[in-house]
């Protein structure tokens, strides 16, 4: 522990986003700048826990009281390494990882965390504009070939440490973009499609081959694959979407999260759709079911596309803006958040039901819906969920 007060010397100072009046006329990232000894100063609030509980909260199990540490005395380069030491892509997580490792931050009990995602990124971007993040090829080769299944960052990351232990690999995607999600279904205003490319350059670099529209199992036999290689790891993801399976679902104007965005990111990469095809909020009144990352993600594409008015609609009840009694840390807060998208505009609505939708000539035009309110848990476990008598409505 570099600066035993760090933690009482410096508040949270998490790094300014790009103004908003700029940023949604561009589908570039929304992250500003971050002075080098800011990102120091923001390092030494992290305590060295004895126990520390940011390990357990992190799926990755990262070094964080290290490479925090690290980073507070300006060792950028022993940060990167006790980073890549847990986490291939830190650039991929330190943008859009939600950070349970901040909600188990020891500090959280009763100050605000260690901006413990934003130190992350910074050390991984720094990495890339010192030259340090290399391809790092096998010195030996083990003779064995492995299929890997899907390119998301599993299979990313399934291929990175396969080719590293000596193995060839070959990664098969179905679309035509290496990266999964990274790629297809993140905006670029989160995730850059140079921040994905660049790690995909360096992993071929380091010998990994990647097969495009390579749809296994239907473009690819399974047979061939077994014939092929030693052995076959799947990690594909599901592109299958949540129905709500109420009345007028199929009427034009209602669209899956994951076909508007994956459009858009087409768009960006700059492959044509045909004008009968094209999914755009463009003066349009949106209104998005869903109230997690993903309805999030479609809200700041539809402001960028120049939506008239947006409305994201959440069937859970608006959530306190601190924890409960009965959410203590270091469980995961069930409060408010806001996300870039919500501080550039639209309207969040809380306990709604979407009933059916109705509309015109085949296009949706309202949406009639339903209030609730959330009891004591029922017999599953789970919160029973009733409609208000009388609460109905439209939005149009």
């Amino acid at each position: 522990m570099g600066k035993v007060t760090g933690f009482v010397e410096f508040h949270r100072e998490p790094p300014e986003r790009r103004p908003i009046a700029i940023r949604i006329k561009d589908w570039g990232e929304n992250y500003g700048e971050w002075p080098e000894q800011k990102v120091q100063d923001q390092g030494a609030r992290c305590m060295n826990c004895a126990l520390p509980f940011c390990l357990k909260g992190c799926p990755l199990g990262n070094l964080i009281p290290d490479w925090n540490d690290l980073v507070y005395k300006g060792r950028w380069k022993e940060a990167l390494a006790a980073l890549h030491a847990t986490n291939n892509f830190p650039e991929f997580t330190g943008r859009i990882c939600p950070a349970p490792c901040e909600a188990s931050c020891v500090l959280a009990i009763n100050e605000e965390p260690v901006t413990i995602e934003s130190i992350e990124k910074a050390i991984a971007d720094h990495g890339f504009a010192e030259g340090w993040i290399t391809p790092e090829p096998p010195k030996t080769r083990t003779g064995k070939r492995v299929a890997v299944v899907g390119s998301g960052p599993a299979g990313l990351a399934a291929a990175q440490q396969l080719n590293r232990a000596g193995h060839q690999v070959t990664v098969f995607e179905r679309d035509e973009y290496i990266g999964g999600l990274l790629m297809l279904g993140i905006p670029d205003f989160k995730l850059g499609k140079d921040v994905v490319q660049r790690r995909v350059d360096l992993m071929a670099d380091e010998g990994i081959e990647f097969r495009t529209s390579a749809n296994v199992g239907v473009d690819i036999p399974v047979a061939g694959l077994r014939r092929d290689f030693d052995a076959i790891c799947l990690t594909g993801g599901s592109t299958v979407p949540r129905k709500l399976n109420i009345p007028g679902e199929e009427l034009e104007g209602v669209y899956q999260a994951m076909d508007y965005l994956t459009q858009q990111n087409r768009l960006g990469h700059g492959v044509p759709v045909p004008e009968g095809e094209r999914i755009t909020a463009e003066g349009k009144r949106v209104v998005i079911l869903g109230g997690g990352d993903t309805g999030a993600d479609c809200l700041g594409t539809a402001h960028r596309q120049g939506a008239e008015l947006v409305i994201q609609g959440e069937i859970l009840e608006e959530p306190p803006e601190v924890r409960a009694a009965n959410n203590p840390w270091p469980q995961w807060p069930l409060i408010m958040r806001s996300s870039a998208a919500h501080e550039e505009g639209g309207i969040r609505d809380y306990s709604i039901l979407t009933k059916r939708f109705s509309g015109a000539d085949g296009h949706v035009e309202r949406l009639h819906c339903v209030r609730v309110e959330w009891g004591p848990p029922d017999e599953t476990g789970r919160p029973s969920m009733t409609e208000v008598p009388g609460s109905e409505f439209e939005m149009e």
